[in-house]
């Protein structure tokens, strides 16, 4: 639920009160430990276990064999009765479980363009002076390979000088960790923007400060380092590219669908890279020095 908690629309609600459970690909073993209904309305969706089969319920164009599926009726209209008759059928957390749960842990998000852009002067005035020296840009999906414990190892080399914007499921990889807020400022070094869609946002900030700069995108002290699974993450690449975007770094490994010549062609006009996944503090130290 927690690009939830960025809408207003959904935000107003009170009983919309956390977020459980980490990226996709954990499903199996977040959803087969939550003691309650589930509703499933993205294609981030696995064949259950029969652990969880019962307790699952998909929504829109998510659907699966033998799940439970809340379709629209000719008006449009879905009845979540099911879902919350399921729940309340369900035990839920006792007492004890949350006394047995681990520390809950704060993260803040919303942050679309709109709510950046509100704190432009202090993030201008943070650069100008020297206390921003470098942002990064976390986006696209995340996935079990080992090799994408690059992006967990990576932000632990970041200069004390520097924030990164996530997006995406990728964003999993180092929200363990605390990033407090840029010293000499009340800017958060962390900013959430989102899902992999609203890679957007990020671009309508990094224009907006290439403006107020007299510089271009690709002069900023910005660095791009996505994560890929699927084609949501590829059509973020795709977009960047087309808006000419270069030096983007591209994880755990390049496309295998890429022919020899097309990865040549993005390497000579776009300066496209893969992420170094053996020396994640080399790769930080070229993004630092804007390579």
């Amino acid at each position: 639920m927690l690009p939830a908690h960025g809408y207003p629309g959904l935000k107003k609600y009170a009983h919309l009160v956390g977020h459980f459970g980490g990226a996709w690909y954990r499903q199996k073993v977040d959803f087969a430990a939550f003691p309650g209904a589930i509703a499933v309305t993205t294609n981030c969706v696995l064949d259950p276990l029969t652990a969880y089969k019962n307790n699952i319920f998909t929504i829109n164009e998510t659907g699966l064999s033998g799940v439970s599926h809340i379709a629209a009726d000719a008006s449009g209209h879905k009845d979540f009765g099911p879902i919350i008759r399921r729940a309340m059928q369900l035990p839920g957390y006792s007492v004890e479980d949350v006394a047995r749960a681990p520390a809950k842990r704060d993260v803040t998000v919303g942050f679309g363009h709109n709510a950046v852009l509100s704190v432009a002067p202090a993030v201008i005035e943070a650069i100008q002076t020297g206390k921003l020296e470098h942002i990064f840009l976390v986006g696209g999906c995340d996935g079990s390979e080992p090799q994408r414990k690059y992006y967990s190892k990576l932000y632990q080399h970041m200069p004390q000088s520097t924030m990164v914007l996530t997006l995406g499921c990728g964003k999993f990889r180092i929200f363990d960790q605390d990033f407090g807020t840029l010293p000499g400022t009340d800017l958060p070094r962390l900013l959430d923007m989102g899902q992999c869609n609203d890679a957007y946002s990020a671009l309508v900030v990094a224009t907006e400060l290439a403006k107020v700069f007299k510089t271009d995108v690709n002069s900023l002290p910005l660095s791009l380092d996505l994560s890929w699974f699927e084609q949501k993450a590829v059509a973020v690449l795709l977009t960047l590219l087309h808006l000419g975007v270069r030096n983007i770094r591209l994880g755990p490994r390049l496309p295998a669908f890429l022919t020899p010549e097309a990865v040549g062609v993005l390497v000579e006009r776009f300066n496209l890279m893969p992420a170094n996944v053996a020396d994640p503090a080399t790769d930080m130290k070229n993004m630092m020095a804007c390579k």
